[in-house]
């Protein structure tokens, strides 16, 4: 287990975690999901609607927070996981434009070439 931001991570291999949040990230942006999530909305409603016991209540109370809590790491994860697709892309434009421009000098092509890291490839 490692807490380092998944953009700061050297292994390309994605783990268990990764492959789990992302089946799961799928299927959360599904229809079938989408209807689950209607029907214990209604299930909440119809519960206080009907007068049910307290038990009844707090079960699909705790239901819905449990469902929203996991959803919420579910919505992290996939931030993160774009964060890094995006800052992937963006540190390869930066090479692209560093290697093209390789024989130009200036403050600009030395900001970029620290932003980037490349005096710590070589």
């Amino acid at each position: 287990m490692t807490l380092e931001h998944p953009s700061e991570r050297v292994d390309e291999g994605r783990g268990t975690f990764e492959r789990l949040a992302e089946r799961a990230s799928n299927l959360t942006s599904s229809p079938l999901f989408f209807s689950f999530c209607l029907l214990l909305v209604a299930a909440f409603i119809g519960v206080h609607a009907a007068g049910l016991s307290l038990s009844w209540q707090l079960l699909v109370g705790d239901t819905m927070v449990s469902v929203s809590l996991l959803l919420l790491a579910l919505l992290k994860n996939a931030e993160r996981r774009s964060d890094r697709a995006v800052q992937r892309k963006l540190d390869a434009i930066a090479l692209a434009l560093l290697e093209e421009r390789r024989r130009a000098t200036g403050e600009a092509f030395d900001t970029l070439e620290e932003a980037i890291g490349m005096d710590e490839e070589t």
